[in-house]
Order: C-alpha cells, then structure tokens, then sequence
C-alpha cells in the first residue's frame, strides 16, 4: 500500500471567498489527515474553521484549490461523508428508532436490515430505552445522540462534527465526549471536529488545525504526543497526564493572540 492510500483527506491550496471575491473566509489551506485520525479544528469565531468543514461535506465549493477523499474530488455531498450539526435535526415526526433508520431508508437498505443497525446504533449511543421516542420527548444530549446514531448508521468513511455538543449544558457535554472516546475507538473512523472548546479539542483529537483570525490560515498543526498514541474513556485521566497543562495553556495564549491581533 502507498502514502497516500493510506490518507483519508487531502486539502490542497484551498481559498473560499464570498461577495464576489471581496471577502476571503479560508486562505490558501492545505493538510492531509490520516485514515482513522481524530482532526480538530481550534481558532477564533469567524476564522474559516466551519467553512472548511462544509467543504469537506461538499455543502460548499472551494473558490481555488482541491479536495479529495479517499482518492476521489469531493464535488458535492455523498454518503461516504456523514455531518453532525451544532442544531437539533432530527425529524419531529419520526421516532428516534425512525431518524436512524432514514439515511439507510434513503440509500435503499431493506427493512430489516435498517432495523436492526438503527437499533445495535442507538445502544451503542445508549439509547436503546428512547427507541420509540419521539425528539419532543428527549432531552438536547439524547437527540444528539440520535443524529450520530443515524450519521453514523450510514456507516460513512469520513465523520465531520461540526461543534456537536456546542448547545449543551456542562455535564452532558462530557458525557457525550466519552462516549465519543468509546466510538472512535471501536468504529476507528476518520474524523474532523470543528470546536471553540479547547478542553474539548485535546479531549477527543489525536490531531489539532489551529486557525488564524480571518481570513483563515493554518497556524499550527499538532499531534497531541502528550497522550502517547492513547486515548481516555475517563475525561479526569487525561487532565492527570503529563503535558496537559502545557497544551492547554499553549492553545489559550494561541486564541488570545488571534483575538487580540498581538
């Protein structure tokens, strides 16, 4: 096998501009990701982070410059790419068991088959108990979970998370990140996370992009080798390593820096 079949994503020279060119979000980004790597992206609100990742999805095209997955130019969105959003999208309508089984409803998997892998998904978010709930009835982290569930029931190559656990609270959002530990762990999935948590970031990457103000650069990328290649079903034995302090004080002063244009 060569180098680049074993990269999931290559991003070259990538530039996103808007208003007919007078505004440039994303300047000239280029990075490859690894497969099963866990990629975050850091900076200030408004760097380009989110943009990128919705050029990864194909939700947006690149004003110059290239993307490819697995080989292949993203021209659009495909199922070989699945997003989860900040927002609620679960259908109101549907039961939670009904939202995982949509994505493969649509790519024409057979109903029992949609059955089962919505249920083994749903226990794997632990949620098997809210399988005939509907998204009125579950709180903001059990709908969460419904959205990776049905992401990742679909069972794409590359996971975007797009500041999925943004809206809630403090303990529910560690929760989820463990249980996100637990996923990558098992499914190894090629992931990019876009966050303005820097805690959250060391948490689940491997991997952080670190932007600059905008229009978004790339000012730095670092593996987390603080962890020695490990990752941490508890969130408390990661703040125990050491190293941690420094990675968390480095990202900080990174972020006031951008903040502040020193």
């Amino acid at each position: 096998m060569s180098d680049d079949a074993t990269l999931a994503i290559e991003v070259q020279n990538v530039t996103r501009r808007y208003m007919g060119g007078k505004f440039t979000a994303v300047d000239d980004i280029s990075l490859d990701v690894p497969e099963a790597q866990v990629c975050a992206f850091v900076g200030p609100s408004g760097c380009g982070k989110t943009t990128m990742l919705r050029m990864l999805a194909g939700l947006e095209e690149p004003t110059e410059g290239s993307i490819v997955t697995y080989g292949r130019p993203v021209l659009g969105p495909g199922p070989d790419r699945g997003m989860v959003f900040q927002a609620y999208t679960s259908f109101p309508w549907l039961t939670a068991l009904q939202n995982v089984e949509y994505g493969m409803k649509i790519l024409g998997v057979p109903k029992a088959e949609r059955e089962a892998k919505a249920r083994k998904w749903l226990e794997e978010v632990h949620l098997s108990q809210a399988a005939n709930s509907y998204p009125s009835e579950l709180s903001g982290g059990m709908k969460q979970r419904v959205a990776i569930a049905r992401t990742l029931a679909q069972n794409p190559t590359v996971l975007l998370l797009d500041e999925p656990f943004g809206a809630l609270d403090a303990q529910v959002r560690w929760e989820m990140q463990e249980m996100m530990i637990e996923i990558f762990e098992v499914e190894r999935k090629t992931t990019v996370l876009v966050t303005h948590d820097v805690q959250e970031a060391i948490y689940l990457a491997d991997r952080i992009v670190f932007y600059t103000r905008t229009p978004g650069k790339v000012k730095q990328d670092i593996l987390m080798d603080f962890k020695n290649g490990q990752r941490f079903r508890q969130k408390e034995e990661l703040l125990a390593q050491p190293g941690y302090i420094d990675m968390e004080r480095q990202l900080f002063a990174w972020m006031r820096e951008e903040i502040q244009g020193t």
